[in-house]
């Protein structure tokens, strides 16, 4: 009986399955392309478990052709990066010319195989007998699983709320506990049409089995191999929240650009997943944007990842697919907030998943990541959610207007207003000043509040021109009275008085300048003298350890030299080479004594 000649490609190899199809002959060759070795040491390098599981299959059949159990050997030219993309036409090629056996495990490739006349053995993706062990530690208040090597395994069981950890052994895991039970995920995974792997790097890998997220970390990632499983407890419908009428008719029929806020744990993707049934019982078109996919939500709604590993290419095809309503989980990094604000103003009603330990966090999330006045535009609804409950709803509206604390019509400006919707009054205003965007609680009296931060925004301006010299600000309604010394006004005013219109015109405030000698007003007096040294690439100027922490201003005798922060041990360095450090040494070398004031 002729010599039985096998070429395995990759899936076979990474599933395990050509070691025990060898036991069926009595006389076999197994021949090992290298463009399968290439593969798998890609993989690993990558970190992904694939690539190891890989190479130990192959340490495996080295060991069945030492032991004389069959034979091995390694054919075919190592591919470059490149024709790594062709893998499986150069295994099917390689097949051909020998006129070998090809084994495989993928469906597609022993069908293209057969077609072009290739002698193939298919094997089927192996199924486990059980469940994988980790389903063993779950009960039906079980929210989470930790395990960690060395450690004893824990679960965090209750509601978001009302949850506590507790232990489920007294004896600790032990690593090759929690790497067999990590492999049968895996495997399960692989195998199991409800599961799949959603992330796989080096250290990590997160899976989605079936209502399961699991998160296998090891080194070099973490400092020890972990495995954490979390599962949804609540399943839950709009009904359960007991939402107001008002409330549901919003939702119902105005509001278009949702973020569902909370910290994590709350509820967030709960209440979500519950919106998302709600619109499809509307006839509405629902679809998903998640990474990893675990939103508990029915067969009928479609789970969209990232396309080719990125949520950019998952929107371009959502857009042609024209859903009425996207669930986006989670909008998290600046680009996922400007694929949110895009596809909103594409006209898609957006819900989006964000994290954030008060409403107000999440609006503040998209300051500086869009243009202010587009927010309104883009979120019209705030559902912030804590222990499983709604604790608050936001709604926001844009107004041109005199914001809180400011009392004169010339400083009407762009507003948006942050609403409390149940009761319509208006918690918070987002706008800008001088070059500041402000989010700032509204007040019902007085002005201190916008007073303070009027007073920081025009010194900030004044000390660009006087070089950080010593400025008091005081604020009256649109008025400014600014005290510096007498020597700093003429710079201040500029030519023509160009200089103070500038900043009139950037702060919305009429300034009145004056020296603190003409006002009864005192500037500190109280100065600490620094020690200054000199160190090889430094000027290290040395003070009191109390002033540690206290942002001060440095003088040679009376002339400004910088503005800084004193170091814990009270201590400021500066770069010899820099323009303030040769100004320091200059002062010192000339015998001038080296101050600080505190700026208060």
């Amino acid at each position: 009986m002729p010599k039985k000649i096998l070429i395995p490609d990759t899936s076979v190899i990474i599933d395990g399955r050509i070691g025990p199809l060898i036991d069926k002959y009595t006389d076999v060759r197994v021949s090992i392309h290298e463009a399968v070795v290439a593969e798998l040491e890609a993989q690993a390098n990558a970190g992904r478990d694939s690539g190891f599981k890989g190479l130990e299959e192959l340490e495996l059949l080295q060991k069945y052709a030492s032991e004389g159990k069959i034979e091995l050997d390694f054919i075919g030219e190592r591919p470059t990066e490149a024709e790594l993309k062709d893998i499986d036409d150069i295994i099917r090629s390689s097949s051909k010319k020998t006129g070998t056996h090809l084994v495989t495990s993928d469906k597609i490739q022993a069908r293209i195989a057969q077609a072009k006349g290739i002698s193939v053995i298919y094997l089927e993706k192996k199924k486990l007998e059980r469940e994988p062990k980790i389903y063993d530690y779950f009960t039906d208040d079980t929210m989470s699983i930790h395990l960690r090597d060395r450690n004893l395994p824990k679960a965090k069981k209750g509601r978001p709320g009302d949850a506590k950890l507790v232990e489920l052994s007294k004896t600790p895991m032990k690593e090759r506990e929690l790497k067999k039970l990590a492999s049968e995920i895996l495997e399960f995974s692989r195998s199991d049409p409800d599961s799949f792997i959603e992330i796989e790097r080096r250290g990590a890998t997160v899976v989605q089995m079936r209502e399961l997220r699991i998160s296998i970390t090891y080194p070099p990632f973490s400092d020890a191999f972990e495995i954490t499983a979390v599962r949804p407890v609540a399943d839950m419908n709009l009904d359960d929240y007991k939402l107001s009428e008002k409330l549901l008719k919003r939702l119902k029929e105005k509001a278009e650009g949702i973020l569902v806020a909370g910290p994590p744990g709350a509820g967030k993707s709960t209440f979500s997943g519950a919106l998302a049934e709600f619109y499809k019982n509307q006839e509405k078109i629902v679809k998903t944007m998640e990474s990893p996919r675990d939103l508990m939500i029915s067969d009928e709604i479609t789970q969209y990842g990232p396309l080719e590993g990125d949520m950019e290419k998952t929107a371009d095809i959502l857009l042609l697919v024209r859903p009425d309503y996207t669930i986006y989980d989670e909008v998290r990094k600046t680009k996922d907030f400007l694929i949110f604000a895009d596809m909103r103003l594409a006209g898609v009603g957006m819900v989006g998943v964000v994290h954030a330990a008060k409403g107000i966090d999440a609006i503040q999330r998209l300051v500086g990541r869009v243009e202010l006045g587009m927010i309104p535009q883009i979120v019209d609804t705030v559902v912030f959610i804590k222990d499983g409950e709604i604790k608050k709803v936001y709604t926001l509206k844009f107004t041109v207007k005199v914001p809180a604390g400011m009392m004169e019509a010339d400083l009407a400006r762009p507003v948006i207003e942050i609403k409390d919707f149940e009761s319509g009054s208006v918690e918070f205003e987002i706008y800008t000043f001088g070059d500041e965007t402000i989010v700032m609680p509204a007040l019902d009296e007085g002005g201190s509040a916008i007073d303070n931060i009027a007073a920081q925004t025009i010194a900030g301006e004044i000390k660009k021109i006087t070089r950080g010299g010593y400025v008091e600000v005081k604020v009256r309604g649109s008025k400014a009275t600014v005290l510096v010394d007498e020597h700093q006004i003429p710079k201040i005013i500029g030519r023509h008085g160009e200089n103070i219109e500038k900043i009139e015109r950037r702060t919305g405030f009429k300034i009145n300048i004056r020296s603190f000698d003409e006002t009864s007003f005192e500037k500190p007096k109280e100065e600490f003298e620094a020690l200054v040294r000199e160190e090889q690439r430094f000027v290290v100027l040395k003070v009191a350890k109390e002033l540690s922490g206290e942002t001060i201003e440095a003088y040679a005798e009376d002339t400004y030299l910088f503005t800084a922060t004193v170091g814990k041990n009270g201590e400021m360095k500066i770069g010899a080479k820099t323009k303030i450090g040769a100004g320091v040494v200059d002062a010192f070398v000339a015998g001038k004594k080296i101050t600080i004031r505190k700026v208060p």
